[in-house]
């Protein structure tokens, strides 16, 4: 396991190098905004708040490095890998710094047009997001492409992943643009108030990028043959989609004890394949040979 780990950082190449250093670097802003707001205090909530800082600090670090690990996978030309992950990191540092900046100046982040100078902060965050929407979105069709040199039980993890990613961002795209609707029509404030009305479907879908293909990279040192790995992580993934999927019909339809029944099963299966996986590794012998 040290060993692959070792080898996703020699094989990533300087690009994804830098890639892993700033996802960290990123992670370790959202840590220290979390100690700021601790110090400083103020509300958690609302659109001025240490809160933003720290999730944007923290949700794009950990996505930043796990894209840069999971693209490993994904049957990318050089060039192409190069492109999209530059684009990819660019958006995640700039789209990082300008929220935080804006925390510090105490001016909401998104959706204020008070000044010319924020209004260009916003339109410029909500283009890091149409590059963030466009770079995952080739990734995602990339990630289908025929690739033998990677298991199946992996390849499903990956493309699961890829397209809750995808949800994500289109569920953020929708909050901006319900955000913009209202600023238009001359509502900045109620702009705040409901332009984030699709966060817990946002944070349902954002990273299960990182959780099923670790999921099924662990999968991989069980022992199991690659038969049962996959059912395993079929089983994951279909956990992981009641979850995601009912999260968000809560965000639309607003029945939310339908939407917890079904969220809660979901998230049983999905803490079940875990479960069954670590104890699969816990009873491993360790003279095993690890299944291609």
């Amino acid at each position: 396991m040290f060993s692959d780990l070792r080898a996703f950082w020699a094989d990533a190449g300087p690009l994804g190098r830098a890639g892993y250093r700033i996802g960290v670097a990123l992670v370790a802003s959202g840590l220290f905004h979390l100690g700021v707001f601790a110090v400083d205090g103020g509300p958690w909530e609302g659109p001025v708040s240490w809160r933003k800082a720290v999730t944007f600090g923290l949700s794009f670090g950990v996505t930043l490095i796990t894209i840069v690990w999971v693209s490993s996978f994904v049957p990318l030309r050089p060039r192409e890998r190069r492109w999209l992950l530059g684009a990819f990191t660019t958006a995640c540092v700039m789209e990082t710094a300008l929220v935080t900046m804006q925390v510090w100046r105490g001016v909401p982040s998104h959706f204020d047009q008070e000044t010319t100078f924020d209004t260009i902060v916003s339109r410029a965050l909500a283009a890091g997001g149409g590059v963030l929407i466009v770079t995952i979105a080739a990734m995602t069709v990339a990630s289908f492409r025929a690739n033998p040199s990677v298991a199946p039980s992996l390849r499903l993890a990956v493309r699961a992943g890829f397209v809750a990613l995808d949800v994500a961002l289109l569920l953020g795209a929708v909050m901006i643009a319900r955000g913009v609707t209202e600023v238009v029509a001359g509502h900045q404030q109620r702009a705040y108030l409901v332009g984030g009305f699709l966060k817990p479907g946002h944070a349902a879908t954002m990273h299960g990028i990182l959780i099923l293909p670790a999921l099924a990279w662990l999968a991989s040192f069980t022992g199991w043959t690659e038969r049962r790995r996959q059912r395993v992580v079929g089983f994951a993934t279909a956990g992981y989609a009641l979850f995601a999927a009912a999260v968000v019909a809560q965000s639309f339809v607003g029945e939310p004890l339908v939407a917890f029944g079904f969220a809660g099963l979901g998230a049983i299966t999905l803490l079940a394949a875990g479960v069954i996986t670590l104890t699969a590794l816990t009873r491993r012998s360790p003279g095993t040979v690890r299944p291609a």
